[in-house]
């Protein structure tokens, strides 16, 4: 299929981007990588009067060093984030991720901005976002406002962006020396989409883990928290017996959604493998 017709506008500064988001409303399109939105637009899953083209405007680039938190522009790509040295060091589980998404032509165009604001729940830097309680920018033409990951992802590809706003970058707090994260997913081939994922996050000291944050992608609408299974594993000694507790614990608490490739309880059985593997290998690495 053909892309229907549209008008295209490619600006310069943010400041140009808002009156066009104000005239056009939900007629305007925003593409930062296109990676997503020029395929739904091929099949006619989007028909926009408008595409603004975000990709000369140097203010949604960048990688820097805000205080405690590693700032990242919404049009930074995913093999900038996957390559940058300043990434490795502050934000660990990104470049651990990176590897999955996609291929590399497609990490060489694609953006964290675009992903983060397709909410795709089996996309990996939402995933990554949210095990990381990371914050999303926000900007429109009347201010800025700072939204926390748990709060941003409600539905399935929905978002509490407000309409005229876009995001301008995502941050991410510091890691701390004894920052621990970990990511794996299982896909049919590698690039497919996954079918089921998981990123993990928290404090690590010995054989024990604390704050402890874990995030499954592909069973849901949204990117899910295992908030039991983190309670089991919290502040507590690793061992074989405790990491069955939280496998069993998130089986209680999830429940997955089937797909065109996998039904529910197979995403179920392979979430709890994901889960067992990460913390297995937490465990040996700290008896080794």
């Amino acid at each position: 299929m053909k892309a229907p017709a549209f008008d295209y506008v490619k600006p310069h500064s943010l400041a140009e981007v808002f009156p066009l988001l104000q005239q056009y409303g939900d007629e305007a399109r925003l593409l930062a990588g296109g990676q997503t939105l020029l395929a739904t637009l091929n099949m006619r899953l989007s028909e926009p009067s408008v595409l603004v083209d975000l990709s000369a405007i140097t203010e949604l680039r960048g990688l820097t060093l805000a205080g405690a938190m590693l700032r990242i522009g919404a049009m930074v790509t995913h093999s900038e984030i996957e390559a940058s040295a300043l990434v490795a060091q502050h934000a660990p589980l990104l470049p651990l991720a990176a590897p999955h998404i996609a291929h590399r032509a497609i990490r060489n165009l694609g953006t964290l901005g675009g992903s983060i604001a397709y909410a795709d729940p089996a996309a990996e830097w939402p995933t990554c976002l949210l095990a990381l309680d990371g914050v999303v920018v926000a900007k429109s033409a009347t201010g800025e406002r700072r939204i926390r990951a748990d709060d941003f992802f409600v539905d399935l590809y929905t978002t509490t962006l407000l309409p005229g706003e876009i995001i301008v970058a995502c941050e991410f707090p510091v890691a701390s020396a004894n920052h621990w994260c970990d990511f794996d997913e299982l896909a049919r081939r590698h690039g497919d989409y996954a079918i089921v994922g998981l990123a993990g996050a928290g404090q690590r000291s010995e054989n024990t883990l604390a704050q402890v944050r874990l995030v499954f992608l592909g069973l849901g609408a949204t990117p899910l928290r295992a908030l039991q299974a983190e309670g089991v594993v919290k502040s507590q000694p690793l061992t074989a017996s405790l990491i069955n507790q939280a496998v069993a614990a998130l089986k209680n608490e999830l429940s997955a959604v089937g797909d065109l490739t996998s039904d529910a309880a197979t995403k179920m059985h392979l979430a709890g493998v994901l889960l067992k593997r990460m913390l297995m290998k937490q465990m040996q690495s700290k008896n080794a």
